[in-house]
């Protein structure tokens, strides 16, 4: 008997063992499970700071004109978008369970600060989107279709999630590794964070009356207790190097070598301001490069009608009459950051907010610093250009009447002005932003052919169709009326 239990103790021992071995034998060291937070961060920054690049929103915002066949974004004709934003959180989701894995606090703010900029996205794309529910398929037992939030719960989600990363900072002081855009800066990165709020505040100012929000104490609060950037070297600025898979994104563009040019419409606010920025944007015509005008030489530039056939447009590139995008954009490999949100961007939001009476301050001041970060942020980065917009240069145009926010006569002319700058320093940076701000003010004014809207939103992606029926036919009932997925549908937020 006594035999009997050894054997069996001995064969109970070595099948344990054996499952052991089996189970150290069937993980594939190559599948990480784990990993720290930094190497995902690195990524995540790489993706959000180039998101919603290209030439859409030039089209849109009346920056470019297509010659080589009809841009639908120039003649607003687009229909719809993409969720591709909910594929980029899914790395955020992964870095911020990595952080609760190592307790590491930082990372899980600047998720919620990545979290609240795809979800801005999607939100001012569509109106309401999955928010609550999204992202839960990874840790959920069985996965089922996200409901869609209503875009003010939305908004109300965002701003508490920016708020949260800016409290998690304050209480943090360790260098955040993997950090290509701050490196590890908690203060920087709580200076983002906080100029953001600021934006997404802004964004809601037709909701000054809701209750539910707070604008007014809520951006007073943070202008006056919350540390802000305090010039272009606090920009979120991602830098770019002459490295295969770090260059400028539009590095040997070759839309920009062929259909693309410069719309007239832009150029023409340029010219009318007497704005330098204009020979850092564009190149002369061709008539005029031949005919040996001067780079400074407003008569040198001259852009296509956005509202005409683009065959009418292609005849007048092809006779030399339009300008193109500066080369600089598509031959120079580092030839400008890309900045996400900066110092020029925060001062003339902070400007406007003084107007609306949302903060105390002098709003000629604020809107001064902004124009003249912009002029700065060219000077630094403009090549061979930066003579045209030196602090001398900035002071020049600020002197001048349509230019000067002194001259506005009432608080609606004041918005106008620095809504326009909003829009001038916006070339190739802050996509979609000016868009959104014509939204919801009306400025700047964008032309378009005789009878053409311009969209409020986009349709939603056909695989929510697809995948999710039940609950974006709800979402789109309850915003417009059942079946009234339409670009001219209009969101909460411009209501």
């Amino acid at each position: 008997m006594k035999k009997i239990l050894l054997i069996v103790t001995a064969a109970f021992f070595a099948l344990a063992s054996c499952k052991k071995d089996l189970a150290e034998i069937n993980v594939d060291p190559n599948r990480v499970t784990e990993t720290h937070p930094q190497l995902q961060l690195t990524q995540i920054q790489w993706n959000a700071f180039q998101y919603n690049t290209g030439t859409g929103s030039l089209y849109a915002m009346k920056m470019l004109v297509q010659t080589d066949g009809e841009s639908s974004g120039q003649y607003y004709k687009w229909d719809r978008s993409d969720f591709g934003a909910y594929s980029r959180m899914r790395d955020v989701t992964k870095m911020m369970e990595e952080a609760e894995r190592i307790n590491s606090k930082a990372y899980i703010a600047l998720g919620k600060f990545f979290r609240a900029f795809y979800f801005l996205n999607l939100t001012l794309t569509f109106g309401d989107v999955p928010y609550s529910q999204a992202l839960q398929g990874e840790t959920q037992a069985e996965y089922a279709p996200p409901v869609y939030d209503a875009q003010k719960d939305v908004f109300k989600g965002i701003l508490a999630e920016l708020k949260e990363a800016n409290d998690i900072l304050a209480a943090e002081n360790t260098i955040i590794a993997g950090d290509i855009i701050y490196g590890g800066d908690v203060t920087k990165w709580r200076k983002l964070v906080n100029a953001f709020r600021l934006k997404v505040l802004l964004l809601l100012s037709k909701k000054e009356a809701d209750a539910d929000f707070n604008l007014k104490s809520t951006f007073a609060q943070i202008v006056t207790s919350e540390p802000l950037f305090t010039g272009n070297e606090d920009d979120a600025k991602l830098v770019f190097l002459d490295q295969q898979g770090n260059r400028y994104p539009e590095f040997n563009s070759s839309g920009y070598g062929s259909g693309m040019y410069m719309d007239s419409t832009f150029i023409r606010r340029l010219q009318d301001r007497e704005d330098p920025r204009l020979f850092i944007y564009c190149t002369q015509t061709k008539n005029a490069e031949d005919g040996g005008l001067a780079i400074d030489n407003f008569a040198a530039y001259e852009g296509g009608d956005p509202a005409a056939p683009y065959a009418e447009v292609n005849t007048k590139a092809a006779n030399g009459k339009t300008s193109k995008v500066n080369n600089r954009y598509h031959k120079d490999p580092t030839t400008e950051p890309l900045v996400l949100l900066g110092y020029a961007e925060q001062q003339l939001i902070i400007a406007e907010a003084i107007v609306r009476g949302w903060v105390a301050g002098n709003e000629v001041d604020y809107y001064n610093q902004g124009v003249k970060s912009s002029f700065k942020f060219y000077e630094t980065y403009a090549k061979g250009l930066g003579s045209y917009v030196t602090p001398a240069k900035a002071d020049a145009y600020l002197a001048k009447a349509i230019n000067n926010l002194s001259t506005a006569a009432t608080p609606e002319e004041k918005i106008e002005k620095i809504i326009m700058q909003r829009y001038l320093r916006a070339f190739q940076q802050s996509p979609w932003g000016p868009f959104f701000d014509h939204l919801r003010t009306g400025y700047p004014s964008f032309r378009r052919p005789a009878g053409v809207a311009i969209p409020f939103r986009w349709i939603y992606p056909e695989a929510e169709y697809n995948n999710n029926a039940t609950n974006v036919s709800a979402a789109i009932k309850n915003q417009f009326g059942e079946g009234n997925d339409k670009i001219s549908a209009e969101p909460w937020w411009v209501k």
